[in-house]
């Protein structure tokens, strides 16, 4: 239905627009096509007289209704000038926005058209230009002249809001005509030409809550005492109607979501008048007993509750704290509980609100109490001492099996179960004390040293006899009583010194004392010689009576000569009862010392010395000393170094006088003589090969003439003799030159590892085993391999 009221809206509007569309027309008719001949006369430089036409255009603004959709163009205007009589000899010429495309003109009776269909909202006016023309030549007859063409405005557009949806806040319980939000529309139709554009506002959904002004748009409460907490949300509709709201008119809407915001306009309420609650006796303080709650509908920091204990005989007991994250009363124990002395308590407690609205105090009291009874469960406890520590004193070297003290432990249950005692050896390793396990009573087992401990800290269990896992532990503490028994002694180890010239009663030494013992029996000190020295004639002890003495020289005059070590024993006593002594000796040496008593000097032998030898001469006869030594060193040395005599005698062997060879050997075997021919394996030559560890078939006899005497010292003689001998004896090899061996013989038991002709050889040793011996070995192995092997490769 409503498509169909905006068909016959656009419909009755169009005709409308027509209507005035003919009205405008036979306007500009009447307007434009009136003539203005309108002439001015000038005079020429030959008399003639100059006619100059003033335009003869007549002009209004055209206008055009805007959506038309008839099938023929819709004519705008026409434009006709003065000088035109009509018989075809004016062109009309049109140009500017739109010309040719929107507005086309007809250039012989000037009718101006519009063929496309025009919308207002998108352009509102077109400025244009005609101008007339000779049609044969295309010169102007007329100055050219702008006009307007307006697009006439239809109700076409219908109202819009700015936001399809809206939100909005107000708080509850809000007077009627409160202020919620202001919705506004916007209408793209011309609001300068009738009520196009008029809006006007209204409330579709949403009553009888709220309202909305017509004009403005402003949305305000229409019921009094809206609560929150009965509805929060409400959703309204509001319109916008153009036409100033009569019938006809285009309409939008739009959706507001209108929220009640929370006021405190609620107290707490307890859903119970009475909360039960237990605990056992066993709780430690701090342990929760239980929660309670008061429900509040409001939210945020109206609905914040606190909690507090107003009455009950266990307010010494409990306390109650405010959990914020759930909004309950934690009720906490506070102090220790003993359900033989009282096995129930009663509370009453409050729950508050923190924050109260001033405005809605008469809904008050915004608070609310309720009764929380708490009964105390029996546990079975473990023995309690009756103190919570002990202090005992025992006297230091006390016997074995003196008492120090005596604990004592009770079964706080009903049953009062016997209780067994021990000691926590952790804390008396030594095991200096043993405890009673009926009685609790605590002895010594072995003497206590003062000295060494003076305080004693042990623990004590205490467990029932028939329940061994409760248990209690106590601390003790034993302190050691001191006696005297220990003498004072030097507080260091003192030695003193006195000038060979130091004056009679002159002080030289202050000496004091330790005791180990305590105050009581160390100081005061008291400082004596023995009575057998009492009249000592070098040194005498005066004692100063703040427990440190003064050792004086009694005569003048020491030598160091004569004696420079006194040895001065001194008796200290102290004040305990029995009082202890011990002496103690001080060591003095006599010094040496200048004029103003600074010591120079304290060696005795340094007199002795310069009566001698100075340091001079001492130092002459150490360096002769040292002298003396390196000479016998370089002797020594020089005598190892002594060189053999060079002439060898006949039996001895010439072989321990040749250098040593760096070359390789033919082995062990290889003892045969042979010419340099023979290095390169003469046997091979006659197809012949010999081992060579086999001997010659005859002995090379010297000639014997070419021997020397045995006693001849001719070392050149000798020398060429044996050279000869082996060059010629075909046994012996050249122990005395230095060859190259490219042959190196065969048959050694150690075999050769050249590998010179070792393809060839005919060795019947085994190498196979070099194959097992790694890769380090590997290149070995290849030269050395196995005859099937290298009969293989061939």
């Amino acid at each position: 239905p409503k498509m169909k009221e905006d068909n016959c809206l656009h419909a009755a509007l169009i005709c409308l627009g027509m209507l005035c569309y003919s009205h405008a027309i036979t306007t500009e008719k009447l307007n434009h096509t009136r003539p203005s001949l309108h002439g001015h006369h000038e005079k020429g430089k030959e008399g003639q007289v100059l006619h100059r036409s003033k335009r003869g255009w007549v002009w209004n603004q055209f206008f055009v209704i805007e959506e038309y959709t008839g099938p023929d163009p819709v004519l705008v205007g026409r434009l006709h000038s003065d000088i035109d009589s009509g018989d075809g000899n004016i062109k009309y010429i049109l140009s500017g926005e739109g010309a040719g495309i929107i507005f086309v003109i007809d250039d012989k009776s000037g009718n101006i058209h519009a063929t496309k269909t025009l919308d207002r909202e998108e352009r509102a006016q077109y400025t244009l230009t005609a101008q007339a023309v000779d049609r044969n030549t295309n010169r102007p007859l007329e100055p050219p002249s702008e006009f307007i063409v307006k697009v006439q405005d239809i109700n076409d557009n219908p109202p819009e809001f700015l936001h399809e949806n809206y939100h909005a806040n107000v708080p509850e319980r809000s007077n009627v005509g409160t202020s919620v939000i202001q919705v506004t529309a916007s209408d793209a139709d011309d609001p300068t030409y009738g009520n196009s554009a008029k809006l006007v506002y209204s409330i579709l959904e949403g009553q009888p809550y709220f309202s909305v002004e017509a004009q403005t748009g402003i949305i305000r409460t229409a019921l009094p005492n809206m609560d929150r907490e009965a509805k929060e949300e409400y959703h309204v509709v509001i319109q916008a109607k153009d036409m100033g709201g009569h019938m006809g008119g285009l309409s939008g809407t739009t959706k507001v979501t209108i929220t009640l915001t929370d006021v405190n306009d609620n107290p707490p309420k307890f859903p119970q008048s009475v909360y039960q609650m237990s605990v056992s006796e066993a709780a430690v303080p701090g342990e929760e007993v239980g929660r309670v709650k008061a429900k509040d509908p409001d939210i945020g920091e109206n609905g914040l509750v606190a909690y507090s204990i107003l009455d009950g005989d266990g307010m010494d007991m409990f306390e109650i704290t405010t959990d914020y994250e759930t909004q309950e009363g934690v009720v906490k124990l506070k102090k220790l509980l003993d359900f033989e002395t009282k096995k129930s308590y009663s509370l009453k407690v409050e729950a508050a609100n923190v924050h109260i609205d001033p405005k809605f105090i008469s809904n008050g009291p915004f608070k609310d109490t309720v009764t929380v009874k708490i009964s105390v469960e029996d546990a079975d406890e473990p023995p309690v001492f009756l103190k919570p520590s002990y202090i005992f004193e025992v006297q230091e070297n006390a016997a074995s099996g003196t008492v120090v003290g005596k604990v004592h432990a009770k079964d706080p249950d009903a049953a009062n179960s016997a209780i067994r005692y021990s000691i926590d050896r952790h804390t008396d390793l030594e095991r200096y004390f043993i405890i009673n396990a009926e009685d609790g009573n605590i002895k010594t087992i072995k003497a206590l040293d003062r000295e060494e401990i003076a305080w004693h800290n042990i623990s004590v269990f205490a467990v029932e006899v028939h329940k061994q896992h409760q248990e209690a532990k106590v601390p003790v503490a034993i302190k050691v009583v001191d006696v005297n028994d220990n003498a004072p002694k030097f507080a260091a180890a003192y030695e003193a010194f006195v000038c060979e010239n130091a004056r009679s009663n002159q002080q030289f030494i202050t000496i004091s004392a330790d005791d180990k013992d305590d105050s009581a029996n160390g100081p005061r000190f008291i400082f004596s010689l023995p009575p057998e020295i009492i009249h000592n004639p070098n040194f005498t002890l005066r004692d100063n009576r703040d427990n440190t003495a003064s050792v004086l020289v009694r005569r003048e005059g020491f030598s160091r000569q004569k004696q420079d070590l006194y040895l001065l024993p001194i008796v200290i006593s102290d004040g305990g009862l029995p009082p202890m002594s011990s002496t103690n000796t001080l060591t003095i040496r006599v010094c040496g010392c200048d004029s103003n008593g600074s010591l120079l000097s304290c060696n005795a032998e340094a007199y002795i010395l310069n009566a001698g030898l100075s340091t001079g001469a001492l130092i002459a006869i150490l360096a002769c000393i040292v002298i003396l030594l390196v000479i016998v060193v370089l002797f020594v040395t020089l005598k190892r170094q002594k060189k053999e005599p060079l002439i060898i005698f006949e039996e001895e062997d010439v072989r321990e006088n040749i250098i040593t060879y760096d070359d390789e050997g033919g082995g062990e075997e290889d003892t045969e003589a042979f010419d340099i021919a023979t290095l390169q394996n003469p046997d091979g030559i006659n197809g012949f090969i010999p081992r060579k560890d086999i001997k010659p078939e005859y002995q090379y006899m010297p000639r014997p003439g070419l021997r020397p005497a045995p006693n001849s010292v001719d070392v050149d003689d000798f020398i060429n003799t044996r050279i000869q001998e082996a060059d010629n004896d075909p046994t012996a090899p050249p122990y005395d030159s230095i060859q190259i061996y490219g042959y190196e013989g065969r048959g050694s038991v150690a075999g050769s590892l050249s590998s010179l002709e070792s393809a060839t050889t005919d060795s019947d040793l085994d190498y196979d085993y070099l194959q097992n011996w790694g890769p380090r070995f590997k290149k070995l192995a290849d030269l050395y391999g196995s005859k099937d092997t290298f009969d293989d490769d061939s």
